[in-house]
């Protein structure tokens, strides 16, 4: 083959080839090094755990958990909690943080994202993406819960996972309206703002590889009307609690905020504030289903 130009010809096609694998490249390995998956058990499966299968909108098949409420019928629960957990680890690692729930009378269900635990696949942002909104979708055709009273809560990545899955859309309108049916509160605790800036804060100058468009502050203001509550530590060295301020500046109303000032990373509702932030949480909910009422 000639190349036009002869050997400076050929250098400047190298270069260019060489240049366009970069661009093609460098943010797949980018987004691939974000993430933290494992399949490590920690700990036993809840008691009274239903460990399904799902399959997502690609065909990837997806482990989770029904964890029935532990007060009375499942479909006499106040309402069911839809858990997006966030990067490290898997839903095992996170189920200690909402186990309280079924004992207050809400159904909750946990999944783990593709190539978390014992879902198949490998993590992308498009992935997590289709695996929250999938997750949605089996929730609402389960025939023992009420699909008019969900509740999303997303932790740390969870947060822009499951404001992606109802906030982002291509078509919108018609689109993002069949998303958000059912949805009657939004729980946010530790979330990032976006892809960018934490990556940036990992890597400085790294954040232009990833994609925003699945990121909290470019959907968070589209999922109003539903009521939003957004909770973070001021000591989570993490995810800075500036980047939850932020998302509360961008929500429209009806929003309200926990800033927590002793608090650390995802750690709300954790033993060591006992039930201070559950009964929060909890009022929030009881709240927000009542106003879905009139």
């Amino acid at each position: 083959m000639t190349f036009p130009g002869g050997k400076r010809g050929a250098k400047y096609f190298f270069i260019l080839f060489i240049v366009a694998v970069c661009v093609y490249l460098l943010p797949r390995v980018a987004i691939n090094a974000f993430y933290y998956p494992d399949n490590e058990v920690y700990g036993q499966d809840p008691w009274s755990a239903e460990s399904v299968t799902f399959t997502a909108k690609d065909g990837t098949r997806l482990h989770g958990w029904f964890i029935p409420s532990a007060t009375g019928p499942t479909d006499n629960a106040v309402a069911t909690v839809i858990h997006a957990h966030g990067n490290a680890g898997n839903m095992s690692a996170h189920w200690p943080l909402v186990s309280w729930l079924p004992e207050r009378n809400y159904n909750l269900f946990m999944f783990d994202y593709r190539g978390f635990g014992k879902s198949q696949g490998t993590p992308s942002q498009q992935g997590l993406y289709d695996d929250t909104k999938s997750a949605i979708d089996y929730v609402r055709q389960r025939s023992d819960v009420n699909p008019q009273r969900l509740v999303l809560l997303g932790q740390s990545l969870g947060g822009n996972n499951i404001l992606a899955a109802i906030g982002y859309c291509m078509h919108c309108v018609n689109e993002r309206s069949a998303k958000r049916s059912g949805i009657r509160a939004v729980i946010l605790d530790s979330t990032f703002a976006s892809y960018s800036s934490i990556a940036n804060q990992m890597i400085p100058g790294s954040g232009f590889l990833l994609n925003d468009s699945y990121s909290a502050d470019r959907n968070i203001a589209s999922i109003s009307p539903i009521p939003l509550l957004i909770i973070h530590g001021k000591a989570d060295h993490v995810i800075p609690w500036e980047h939850s301020e932020k998302l509360y500046q961008l929500a429209l109303q009806p929003k309200q905020k926990i800033l927590i000032p002793d608090g650390e990373h995802i750690d709300a509702f954790s033993e060591r504030h006992g039930d201070r932030y559950r009964d929060e949480m909890v009022r929030f909910m009881q709240n927000a289903l009542s106003e879905a009422k009139n």
